[in-house]
């Protein structure tokens, strides 16, 4: 039988995950952005799934990012891609989780040089792709109300460097897990990017559409860049409330009295 702090910790866990389900769905449906000469789409849910699994570990993302994800598809008039979002968002969920976890030991100048690298490389692809999928006239969705709103390539140019800059002075100021951190997001989005490239070619009802699946991945790499920027400094400034909580997020390990 379960100690009675075990069922306690059991129903945090419970709670925590229906309500990290709950926020990625809404995060997917709430807020998107389509910019129709490039076809670039971007919404908020990679910002949860990411969000969600630094915060409360690789099971709660998991459960999260898959189950999350795959009921805004079926909201939103998407069910074809529900099975596949099901699957790859868990998948990328529970990686995230999973490395923010497992932090390897490095020395400090090589933690500073491979922040320093993320820190370059996430501003840069946020930028570029940015500047060239979601620039000019982008329509903007916020629940139902839509309306056109023209987005200059400079803010994206701005964005990238105020990524880098935020990525090398949480690195700095709070040691590596910050450079750990968008390492692990950004394994976990290559698993997404990966995941939905094979899906959209492989799978039957969805034509397949074969190699024009490629057309897709750099809108997908643009959703894991605007992710990682907003989670970074989102889990940033939430863990300081919710850090108590992250242990009870763990897996439960079997207790009897």
């Amino acid at each position: 039988m379960r100690a009675p702090g075990g069922q306690a910790r059991g129903a945090v866990q419970a709670a925590l995950a229906a309500i990290s389900t709950a926020l990625v769905c809404v995060a997917t449906m709430v807020f998107t952005v389509y910019v129709p000469a490039t076809k670039g789409f971007f919404n908020l849910g990679e910002t949860m799934v990411y969000t969600v699994a630094i915060l409360f570990g690789p099971y709660v993302g998991a459960l999260a990012g898959g189950l999350g994800s795959a009921l805004a598809d079926v909201l939103l008039g998407y069910p074809y891609y529900a099975p596949g979002t099901l699957v790859i968002k868990a998948a990328e969920g529970f990686v995230v989780g999973w490395l923010t976890r497992r932090m390897a030991r490095l020395g400090q100048r090589a933690w500073t040089y491979l922040t320093s690298l993320l820190a370059f490389l996430s501003g840069s692809l946020l930028a570029s792709i940015g500047t060239c999928y979601y620039s000019g006239a982008a329509d903007i969705t916020l629940w139902s109300a839509a309306f056109t709103l023209q987005v200059p390539p400079a803010l994206w140019t701005c964005l990238g460097v105020g990524l880098a800059v935020l990525i090398m002075a949480l690195g700095l100021s709070s040691g590596p897990e910050a450079g750990w951190r968008v390492l692990a997001i950004l394994a976990g989005g290559c698993v997404m990017v990966l995941g939905y490239f094979l899906y959209e070619f492989l799978v039957p009802w969805l034509g397949p559409l074969g190699w024009a699946a490629l057309a897709e991945v750099p809108v997908n790499v643009g959703q894991v860049a605007v992710g990682l920027a907003v989670a970074i400094p989102l889990t940033r400034a939430l863990e300081k409330r919710l850090g108590p909580l992250e242990a009870v997020a763990q897996p439960l390990s079997s207790q009897s009295s």
